[in-house]
């Protein structure tokens, strides 16, 4: 390739370099969940020591103490797009709770 080619050729274009693979995250990103993990884990344990996952005892406790934060959580989670195919109209139930006395 001459001199002149090197200069016309857009981003993009050409042999690539070694770089990332496709579908690799970033090792910046990586480390960074790692680290939310290992601290969701720790509080987690020094909330509840006798709990088995502290990951889990930690969100517990998100979810109680601060709704909002676990729901922005869930949210990211999961999945962004759910699709269903229904066979004719959806049926709506109502239900009324009284409370007795």
């Amino acid at each position: 390739m001459s001199e002149i080619d090197k200069k016309t050729l857009k981003i993009g274009e050409g042999k690539p370099g070694p770089g990332r693979p496709k579908g690799l995250p970033n090792q910046s990103t990586r480390v960074l969940k790692d680290a939310i993990l290992i601290a969701g884990e720790l509080t987690g344990k020094r909330l509840d020591p006798q709990a088995d996952d502290g990951l889990t005892s930690y969100l517990a406790h998100l979810a109680e103490n601060h709704p909002t934060a676990y729901a922005t959580l869930l949210g990211k989670v999961l999945p962004l797009q759910v699709s269903a195919e229904v066979g004719g109209p959806l049926p709506v139930q109502f239900l009324t709770i009284y409370e007795t006395k």
